[in-house]
């Protein structure tokens, strides 16, 4: 554990003034058409999360978590309402223009992990450094692995790791290029009791040395209570 909070410190003293950014909606709505009638997947949601803060939002299956979650991280648009990242309107951008921002200041983190099965823990650790054509993408990566404990599986692939062991290579991932905002599905929902206690431990302690902005879907308690603030959903509305 020593280790890895050294490590931590180390991205933190190298990151290039990397600061989280805050994020926003207001009047936030969703609405689908099955062609007879429109289905209202969520209602003039409005909420804000500081920068280099946390928000858990939980709810039962079918509430509309994901949906908004998608929304905030600019993967949709939404029928009425309003994203912004940092005060700007994201959700008014085009489609390529969302893309281009997420790749430059988002970082993902979902429930079934989503390693690439012919690369190494390494390589999909640095697959957004190389996919932004970042010169010190390995020794970042290295960095990132040894800071969740994994620099001694490195050249491991995900078919040899252990689920808590894949969530951590996929959290390494998502802060390697040190984003602004992170945007977590379900985290832990994956993982026995140990290994997802073990992640949460690694999760927020990244959060909280790199000075991320987090937003975090999650049936579980334990892991929201983790979060500065925390929504409920139901039935597509904020309770």
């Amino acid at each position: 554990m020593l280790k890895e909070v050294a490590a931590a410190e180390s991205i933190r003293a190298s990151r290039q003034g990397s600061v989280g950014w805050s994020v926003a909606c207001e009047g936030l709505s969703k609405s689908v058409s099955d062609g007879d009638e429109e289905l209202h997947i969520l209602r003039d949601i409005s909420l804000e999360v500081a920068p280099e803060s946390s928000l858990a939002i939980l709810g039962p299956s079918g509430c509309g978590k994901s949906t908004l979650l998608g929304l905030l991280a600019g993967l949709d648009v939404p029928t009425s309402g309003q994203v912004t990242w940092n005060a700007e309107k994201i959700s008014s951008l085009g489609e390529e223009e969302r893309a281009a921002r997420r790749r430059s200041r988002v970082g993902f983190v979902f429930q079934s992990f989503q390693l690439l099965p012919q690369l190494t823990a390494l390589e999909n650790a640095i697959l957004p450094l190389e996919l932004a054509g970042e010169v010190d993408a390995r020794d970042r990566g290295l960095e990132m692995l040894r800071s969740v404990g994994l620099a001694e599986r490195a050249n491991h692939f995900p078919a040899t790791l252990s689920g808590g062991e894949q969530q951590r290579v996929a959290l390494a991932r998502a802060f390697v290029s040190r984003p602004s905002i992170l945007f977590a599905d379900e985290p832990t929902g994956s993982l026995d009791a140990a290994s997802g206690a073990r992640v949460m431990e690694i999760f927020f302690g990244l959060q909280e040395e790199l000075g991320v902005t987090l937003v975090i879907v999650t049936h579980d308690a334990g892991l929201a209570a983790h979060c500065k603030d925390r929504v409920q959903l139901l039935a597509g509305r904020i309770v």
